[in-house]
């Protein structure tokens, strides 16, 4: 990942832009994985660290020119930070390079800890995503509005949610937001509400859904969408 322009930010922008959890764990991960949870939470809030309800992986695709195959797209997927905290999220993420400066085509990604962003994930492939299309000279600014409210679990119905996905185009930029289940009707449309809700979205922006496992038929991210909302 490119490190560019570092970004201040103050102590108080941390604990406006991001929620906290002192305590709890990450949904959906049975008992062990909620016990986990707390430990860890509890040896980060003896550090003086402020942690986040979930633990989260910044990962980065350099897309090889072609057809997409799955042997050469998981070579190409880099896993570049993992974080648990507000302080680790901001020490990374102040010095990423920003989507603008970024070449195309390539893929930003922001998923829960132990999801890997593939259609064949086991938490990925009974799911899908909505899909939103932007110009790129705003695509950086709703990226980052995403990344808020994953990482400060500001999205309702957040346990169902898997990751995100920002894909810089030549012409466009496409987010991405995954969730776990993708014949849950009413789940997916309370998530497409909740994304246009935070990302204070203007009526004139389309929203499309894709299950994974038509991506996988097509062979396709967001050709062939089944449902606009």
């Amino acid at each position: 990942m490119e490190i560019t322009d570092k970004k201040e930010v103050s102590e108080q922008q941390q604990q406006q832009e991001i929620s906290i959890v002192d305590g709890g764990g990450g949904g959906g991960g049975g008992g062990e994985k909620e016990s986990e949870e707390r430990e860890r939470h509890a040896r980060e809030l003896k550090a003086g660290l402020h942690p986040l309800r979930n633990k989260f992986v910044f990962w980065y695709t350099r897309r090889a020119p072609g057809v997409r195959s799955q042997s050469s797209y998981e070579d190409n997927i880099k896993k570049i930070v993992e974080f648990s905290t507000v302080e680790a999220f901001w020490v990374c993420y102040c010095h990423f390079a920003r989507p603008s400066s970024l070449p195309s085509p390539n893929d930003l990604h922001l998923f829960k800890e132990g999801i890997r962003p593939l259609w064949e994930d086991s938490a990925n492939c009974n799911g899908g995503k909505w899909i939103i299309r932007f110009k790129k000279a705003v695509s950086g600014r709703f990226w980052e509005d995403l990344v808020l409210a994953l990482v400060g679990d500001q999205l309702d119905y957040g346990d169902n949610i898997c990751g995100a996905v920002l894909s810089i185009r030549f012409n466009e930029d496409i987010l991405s937001v995954w969730n776990r289940n993708a014949s849950d009707h009413q789940a997916v449309m309370a998530l497409r509400d909740a994304i246009k809700h935070q990302l204070k979205l203007p009526n004139s922006y389309v929203m499309e859904y894709k299950a994974h496992n038509a991506s996988l038929r097509d062979n396709s991210s967001y050709r062939n969408t089944w449902l606009r909302g």
